[in-house]
């Protein structure tokens, strides 16, 4: 099965999200947070060993281009703009938000890290 694609694509500067609209009614408001820290680019996923994104919290999208027909490539208010976003991989955001957030959510406590950039977690071994 493929993917659907979204019918409407909103840039949402003052709430810092895309809007994705589908055929089947469907609506789904990605926060530019969750789209950076889980972006598909080489510089997240790690070649393999994907390397935890911290400080995050406030970055904003700045722009939406399309990739050919398949994909999505965002341009984010801290530099970023590598990593093309297909339409699966935007579905999967979509439709698997909640779990996909609390994972990352987790992975920041073990890591003793933090979303707002303006705190750096110190760990003090025993």
């Amino acid at each position: 099965m493929t993917a659907p694609i979204p019918t409407t694509i909103k840039l949402q500067k003052t709430s810092r999200s895309l809007r994705l609209g589908y055929a089947d009614g469907r609506e789904f408001v990605l926060p530019a947070e969750y789209l950076r820290v889980l972006s598909p680019s080489a510089e997240v996923r790690g070649h393999g060993k994907p390397i935890l994104q911290t400080g995050k919290q406030e970055v904003g999208l700045t722009g939406v281009e399309t990739a050919g027909r398949y994909a999505l490539k965002l341009v984010f208010d801290d530099g970023h703009d590598s990593g093309l976003y297909t339409w699966a991989y935007l579905y999967q955001l979509a439709t698997e938000q909640e779990t996909r957030w609390q994972h990352y959510l987790d992975q920041l406590h073990t890591a003793g890290a933090s979303r707002d950039p303006h705190t750096s977690a110190i760990r003090l071994l025993p």
